[in-house]
């Protein structure tokens, strides 16, 4: 430990010294066209926009900008590569491309990590530890299937849908690009990819990967730019499978778009995850568990779990422990290794969060921010917990996407049970008790896709994600990620 001016100091007055990741190893191009046909190539309209690093306010890179001539160019290129050589290939001849994209992905696994964060925002930690390795994980998971999916699917007649248009948020870039081109690939489609605009670099970065690995011009092709861009590949008619990630209103947008039309579509929406702890749990653990769920990523989850109940024999513990442990929490540079909380990636999205906050206060709610220091340049905001909050509170109906946690209290199983599935959405939640029996009963009722039990926010490629109600349509991961992107017959 050192007391340097420039190191981030806990209450207790011990210090971490500052400990950058070094981005000399990192290559970045200071401009990036659009990869289409197995190739780089300018928009048709030579516009770009900038990529910003949210930690610092600084442009990264300039972008191209995909218009309807840019989306119609690639939609023919995944086109031409699935009538051609990609649907003709033997399926265990697409496998070793998936994994050796897999393979390359993990050699470069530092460079990858160090850009998510820049782009993003993410502490080093998480990209490093969690984003990147779980991505790679991905495209080895369905590498293994691709010439097995007979057996995933007995009895049944499989066949490629055709071509895949992909749309990605910002909070998680490389691994939704895993996430959806792996099983895309993996069941013999081929690709159109359009990653968020605030964070496009790894999936550009990954675009150089495949072309290094040798894939089949067309196969896989990215094309950056907004919603209208996005837009433009949810209404290409040629175009037979949509995945979206990203916001229940958008989803609702392209749902009426496919109305009908013969597309597939999977959408993974918003979330306003329950985690529920009961008095018999261990609450350290349980603590940690919440901050993971939800501050150490930002809050930049769909599946954070934003909304705390306490048994109300155990919130004094809880939420004293909880402040006690906000406290500890170091918020700054994402490059730092010792950073616990990064940069919120956009100022739209720092203003956004700002609103709630001033909101939770409005609607009557006991504010408590950690008191850590944040730097004065890029877009920051401290964990914050909201407690003596109602069910009908907007700060706990609404999804945030921000550091932000609304805590309840319950006395009986059922109004626990009652409070957790009281919101539009249903992508996941979480349960802490030391009682099995609690634990099951829990779990079968919630409406929730994904429900983790004594943990939070833990990610496998084999197991299937995705919500009820307002929080999607379909499953991606897993078997059921396979299933998204296949024509499947009786035989």
């Amino acid at each position: 430990m050192h007391n340097s001016p420039n190191s981030l100091a806990f209450n207790d007055g011990w210090q971490y010294a500052p400990a950058p990741e070094s981005t000399d190893h990192i290559s970045l191009e200071k401009q990036f066209d659009l990869f289409i046909g197995g190739k780089f190539v300018a928009p048709e309209e030579g516009r770009y926009f900038e990529t910003i690093n949210p930690a610092t306010e600084e442009q990264i890179a300039s972008v191209g900008l995909a218009t309807q001539t840019d989306v119609d160019r690639a939609v023919k290129a995944a086109r031409k590569a699935f009538a051609g050589p990609w649907s003709k290939m033997k399926a265990a001849e697409r496998g070793k491309y998936i994994y050796r994209i897999a393979r390359m992905l993990q050699e470069r696994s530092r460079e990858f990590a160090v850009i998510e964060s820049l782009d993003g925002g993410k502490p080093i930690r998480e990209s490093r530890d969690i984003d990147i390795p779980l991505a790679a994980a991905h495209f080895f998971y369905y590498a293994g299937w691709a010439d097995k999916l007979e057996y995933a699917f007995p009895g049944r007649n499989v066949a490629a849908l055709g071509v895949a248009g992909q749309i990605i948020p910002w909070n998680f870039p490389l691994l939704m690009a895993a996430w959806k081109i792996a099983p895309a690939l993996a069941c013999g489609n081929t690709v159109v990819l359009k990653p968020a605009e605030s964070t496009p670099l790894t999936a550009l970065k990954l675009a150089e990967i495949v072309q290094e690995a040798g894939l089949p011009p067309g196969v896989v092709n990215i094309v950056t730019g907004a919603g209208e861009t996005g837009a433009a590949i949810v209404n290409h008619a040629d175009v037979d499978k949509v995945a979206f990630t990203g916001s229940t209103e958008v989803g609702r947008i392209i749902q009426r778009a496919l109305a009908g039309t013969s597309k597939k579509y999977t959408l993974e929406l918003g979330g306003k995850a329950a985690n529920i702890i009961f008095a018999d749990a261990a609450i350290d653990q349980a603590v940690e568990g919440i901050v993971n769920g939800i501050f150490f990523n930002q809050g930049h989850v769909c599946c954070a779990g934003s909304r705390l109940f306490v048994q109300e024999s155990a919130v004094d513990e809880v939420v004293r422990k909880l402040k006690d442990r906000m406290e500890t929490l170091i918020i700054g540079d994402p490059l730092d290794k010792n950073t616990d909380i990064g940069a919120i990636n956009s100022a739209g999205q720092l203003e956004t969060i700002e609103s709630y906050l001033s909101l939770g206060r409005e609607e009557g709610a006991e504010m408590y921010q950690s008191s850590c220091a944040v730097p004065e340049r890029g877009y920051w905001c401290r964990p914050t917990i909201f407690t003596g909050v109602s069910q009908s509170n907007r700060i706990v109906q609404e999804e945030i996407f921000g550091p932000v946690l609304a805590i309840q209290t319950f006395r009986t199983l059922e109004e626990g049970l009652s409070k957790a599935n009281n919101t539009p959405y249903g992508l996941s939640g979480g349960v802490w008790t030391d009682k099995g029996a609690k634990i099951f009963k829990m779990t079968q009722k919630l409406r929730a896709g994904v429900v983790w039990a004594n943990t939070f926010n833990k990610f496998d490629p084999t197991s299937p994600f995705g919500g009820y109600k307002e929080s999607g349509v379909g499953r991606e991961g897993g078997l059921h990620g396979l299933d998204a992107y296949l024509k499947l017959e009786a035989r």
